[in-house]
């Protein structure tokens, strides 16, 4: 019963980002994490890091409008979408940074996201480690380009290490809390971090 209703619930997702144009199934995440927290507001400057194929970063552009600016990179080129800048390159490097905050002419970013994977090894603890890498690459990120009072949404998958990295967001982040959207598989390991009012320390 349980597999049942799980699997057809991906399939629903699948079938549904299909029909309303979204790139990717997980595009209903990052909706579910704005419904419930109200992140993004019109007219915002966001950033989606590891943001092929693009599906959050569609979602971004509808919550920010036709006054707000999406920035997506990746290391995998992506197919254009209208109105949203997307850029190959290594969020590792200063100089892919340094792309982004010339695009923005030094204007800082109201929210970073990430929904960025490691490559799956099939060894979960090496998989582990490698989520909170991404994720403190992404901590740092903002702490580069986020303006103060913004906010920062990244996944991460759960593991022994995922408390350091929380601990980590706390020094930065008013508020900090984990979220498993709906949208996730019920046997995934993933959850989201969703770290509010960022304060430059």
């Amino acid at each position: 019963m349980t597999r049942w209703y799980t699997e057809k619930k991906q399939e629903h997702f699948y079938k549904q980002a299909k029909r309303t144009g979204y790139r990717a199934r997980s595009a209903f995440k990052l909706l579910q994490i704005q419904k419930k927290f109200k992140i993004i507001k019109k007219g915002d400057a966001i950033v989606d890091l590891g943001a092929a194929p693009g599906g959050w970063s569609q979602v971004a552009q509808e919550l920010t409008g036709q006054n707000g600016k999406v920035i997506g990179i990746d290391l995998s080129p992506i197919k254009p979408i209208k109105n949203i800048t997307f850029l190959r390159g290594d969020l590792t490097e200063d100089s892919s940074i340094q792309q982004i905050t010339n695009i923005l002419n030094e204007k800082k970013v109201d929210t970073i996201l990430s929904d960025m994977s490691p490559d799956i090894s099939g060894n979960y603890s090496v998989d582990h480690a490698r989520s909170i890498y991404l994720c403190e690459k992404a901590l740092e990120t903002a702490q580069k380009i986020l303006k103060n009072g913004g906010n920062l949404i990244c996944k991460a998958f759960t593991g022994q290490d995922l408390q350091n990295f929380i601990e980590k967001t706390n020094k930065n982040f008013k508020n900090v809390k984990q979220h498993s959207p709906a949208a996730s598989r019920k046997t995934s390991s993933e959850i989201y971090i969703i770290a509010r009012s960022y304060q430059k320390l």
